[in-house]
């Protein structure tokens, strides 16, 4: 007689309880309030600038800078994480955020002008520490370290991911919220303080040993891997493809929303509509540890692309407020997973001596894909209406779905018995659930 099968919520339940196992309560409380920031400055630059100065292109230009900012420097974080362990990195960058957003504040309420705020916009973006990408490289590293299965590491990807949407749903709406019954430097001055808080409590937290640089560890094959890291394979370009092609349609999908519910007269209603869509993308990615192992890694990146291309579709045709939505909140189903996917493969893909670099890089081809698509997507909808912005969401799924069609992810052995994060390449035909 064999043994009876857990239901899957308590396979689930006992999956999740083993992640939080690795970092204690905790961390995932001041990771979370950490990268909250992050998603704070964004959507709150933009209203501050507005609120200030009265001029869209000023502050078009502050949000949009702040974002280049992040993509450009956001890898940097990730290799100098990398070379130098978090604990010092995260700490330095946090800091230097809080600086950097509280001084973007001090120069919009002065009336600084247009190219000052730029600048300071570039130095808030340039200047993130990156909670996000980095708390999930940390804890993957946590995972391989304690031998963890895969549904486990599966499981903190999946955890990580849902801190993400969590944050960036969360955060605009605060923005909102201050704008609408104060200013919104409020939602800044919050974000500024919470930085340097959460930020240097996440640096700190002693779990930043997990990832230590090499010669902290005293491991001269790692130290020397540090040093002169390994290249990305070549697999890697195609999963970050994969990603910003993700940014283009949560771009297009937030120039569509805006645009549908401005013309009918709904335009209070935007940000409540995105932010059902990334409640079901969190739920999404929650479920995702009930996923059989059974189901590898290739073969769920082309079901959620899939997904995200059919349930896009229905977008073409929506005029109501009704249908809006329940399309947008039904394609939120298909983000996380593919989001959590792509986070996975990158792992396995690149050597562990550059694994807060890949994570970073990979956030920033997400942010650079939005960033520029709402800068596009804002202009067809000027021109063609919301239909036009709901097609290059489709279109975008489309290609993403063609990368994985097409794309053959592979895995970075590591050295077993030097490298504490060694893996042993899968054979996804022979794992068991």
């Amino acid at each position: 007689m064999g043994t009876t099968r857990k239901p899957d919520r308590h396979r689930t339940r006992d999956t999740y309880r083993q992640v939080i196992a690795l970092t204690g309560p905790l961390l995932p409380g001041v990771s979370f309030l950490g990268r909250l920031p992050t998603a704070t400055v964004q959507f709150g630059s933009v209203l501050l600038v507005v609120r200030t100065s009265d001029s869209l292109s000023a502050a078009g230009l502050t949000g949009g800078v702040l974002a280049l900012g992040q993509v450009v420097c956001g890898p940097l974080v990730g290799r100098l994480a990398d070379r130098h362990g978090q604990r010092r990195v995260v700490l330095a960058f946090s800091l230097a955020n809080a600086l950097a957003v509280a001084a973007l504040v001090a120069g919009a309420l002065a009336g600084l002008p247009m190219a000052v705020l730029a600048l300071l916009g570039a130095a808030a973006g340039g200047t993130v520490p990156l909670v996000g990408p980095l708390a999930r490289a940390r804890l993957v590293a946590l995972a391989r370290r304690a031998g963890a299965p895969e549904s486990t590491v599966g499981a903190a990807l999946s955890f990580e991911s849902t801190l993400d949407e969590m944050s960036f749903v969360l955060g605009p709406a605060l923005v909102g919220l201050a704008s609408v019954l104060a200013h919104p430097a409020y939602a800044m001055g919050g974000a500024a303080v919470l930085v340097a808080v959460c930020g240097s409590a996440f640096a700190l937290h002693p779990t930043a040993l997990a990832v230590a640089p090499a010669r902290e560890e005293g491991d001269p094959a790692r130290a020397r891997a540090a040093v002169a890291p390994a290249p990305m394979p070549s697999c890697v370009p195609h999963l970050r493809a994969s990603l910003a092609l993700q940014g283009v349609m949560f771009g297009a999908c937030q120039s569509g929303i805006t645009a549908l519910t401005t013309r009918l007269g709904q335009e209070n209603q935007a940000g409540l509509v995105y932010a059902a869509m990334g409640v079901m993308s969190a739920v999404a990615g929650l479920a995702m540890a009930a996923v059989p192992a059974r189901l590898g890694l290739p073969l769920r990146w082309r079901l959620a692309t899939a997904a995200a291309l059919v349930l896009s579709l229905p977008l073409l045709r929506i005029t109501s407020l009704p249908g809006l939505y329940a399309v947008v909140t039904v394609l939120g189903v298909a983000y996380a997973p593919h989001l959590i996917t792509v986070f996975a493969l990158t792992e396995r893909a690149v050597p562990p001596a550059r694994l807060a670099e890949a994570m970073a890089l990979a956030t920033s081809a997400l942010v650079g894909g939005q960033a520029l698509s709402v800068a596009v997507t804002g202009r067809l909808t000027e021109a063609y209406g919301p239909t036009a912005a709901f097609a290059v969401a489709s279109t975008a799924a489309a290609l993403t779905f063609v990368i994985a069609l097409t794309a053959r992810p592979t895995v970075h052995s590591g050295r077993a018995g030097h490298d504490p994060h060694a893996r042993v390449k899968d054979e996804p035909a022979r794992t068991t659930s």
